[in-house]
């Protein structure tokens, strides 16, 4: 019984994700609603971890073949992505260079300013 609580709970989220994706006029997909949703619910005592804790942990543990038709749809479109597939590589390598750059220089900022304080 716990769990279809839990499970109803998170499913209730995405539900009112799904409903703010269709009333508010913005490019943010509905599971993005959901999730800041849900953030704002266990940040602010509204719902505690242990209310969706076991679903939450069956969804990390069966996670894996959710990525499965995303992985057939690469390969079954495997010569449009080769055609663009070295220009996003150098992108991704690129930005994630810099944001790790940028974020650990924050980090050292905020450490010394800690220790200086």
């Amino acid at each position: 019984m716990k769990i279809t609580k839990e499970l109803t709970i998170i499913l209730g989220i995405t539900a009112i994700g799904e409903v703010l994706n269709q009333l508010l006029p913005l490019p943010i997909p509905a599971g993005v609603y959901g999730l800041f949703l849900m953030l704002g619910l266990l940040c602010s005592g509204i719902l505690r971890t242990e209310d969706v804790e076991g679903a939450g942990k069956f969804f990390l543990d069966n996670m894996t073949p959710m990525f499965i038709p995303v992985s057939v749809g690469i390969i079954r479109y495997l010569d449009q992505i080769k055609a663009v597939g070295l220009p996003y590589l150098l992108i991704n390598v690129i930005s994630t260079m810099i944001v790790f750059i940028v974020t650990g220089k924050i980090a050292q900022l905020m450490m010394e300013r800690r220790t200086e304080g």
